[in-house]
């Protein structure tokens, strides 16, 4: 006789498709998704010592074919880039296989402390985002549109190092939990002179896939080490489904929406999410 999940078990899964498919609609707006995708894991897997763990792992995988379609779906903002623009895809690669394998070696009981700090982190991202963008968007700023007529086609060297090394410590961030990494990388790359917030986004998309991939494939094949963290693969699947339709969703309205409010409201989740992490800890 199949057991059938219980009525308990079926309302977190809708709970998590649900959460996951406006996590990747945020993501593909600004990004944040894990810090409402990983407080649902981590409340219906099974308890356990690991269970943060296994939580931002599941998490990680189940939101990276949402990141996929995202970036999929910004393609035609990135026309015309300059060929350099992909030089960052190596240092976010780099970063994020040296965060996630953090993950993995570290003591569990490590990542439950540094959880309440890295969700406030990305609350803070998310709350400093307008002057984030109005430095973006100002005339003569590095992230604002190069003026009509030309200007050079590529960066000085010395700013484009800067950048690679400042997206590399975004890629350990983020294979290392993730939450606030849209923010962190619009911010590196206003300082490239790609254009304007729109077209920024998009390579932050990319970029944003490569590192989730990166730390997905890591969590993945770490899950099948003895003594290794796991990962809940029903979980992920549910993710993967509704995180697609949320990235495609999250781009399609993406000028839409009045972002300001969007941020404030996953900026709230990120603050309330941080205090009750906290209090639980003490």
């Amino acid at each position: 006789m199949v057991d059938l999940p219980s009525p308990d078990a079926l309302t977190g899964l809708a709970t998590l498709a649900v959460v996951t498919f406006i996590a990747a609609a945020v993501n593909a707006v600004a990004g944040g998704g894990t810090i409402l995708t990983f407080p649902v894991l981590a409340s219906i897997l099974p308890p356990d010592p690991g269970r943060l763990v296994t939580a931002n792992a599941t998490s990680t995988i189940g939101l990276w074919p949402g990141s996929i379609a995202s970036a999929w779906a910004y393609r035609d903002e990135r026309v015309g880039l300059p060929p350099w623009s992909a030089w960052l895809l190596a240092p976010s690669v780099a970063g994020a296989v040296a965060g996630a394998l953090l993950v993995v070696v570290l003591p569990p009981r490590l990542f439950d402390v540094c959880v309440p700090w890295l969700i406030l982190l990305s609350a803070t991202l998310f709350a400093v985002q307008p002057q984030i963008s109005r430095i973006v968007s100002r005339p003569g700023a590095a992230g604002a549109a190069p003026p009509a007529g030309g200007g050079p086609d590529r960066p000085a060297v010395s700013r484009l190092g800067t950048a690679a090394a400042l997206q590399f410590l975004v890629g350990l961030y983020g294979g290392y939990f993730g939450a606030g990494i849209g923010i962190l990388m619009l911010a590196v790359l206003g300082l490239l002179g790609l254009g304007d917030i729109h077209r920024l986004n998009a390579v932050k998309n990319v970029l944003a896939m490569a590192i989730n991939g990166t730390a997905a494939v890591l969590f993945a094949v770490g899950a099948q080490l003895p003594g290794a963290h796991d990962v809940s693969w029903p979980h992920a699947g549910i993710m993967a489904v509704a995180g697609v339709l949320g990235g495609f969703a999250g781009a399609a309205v993406a000028r839409r929406l009045p972002a300001a409010l969007v941020r404030r409201c996953v900026a709230a989740i990120g603050f309330a999410l941080a205090a009750y992490y906290f209090l639980r800890s003490a």
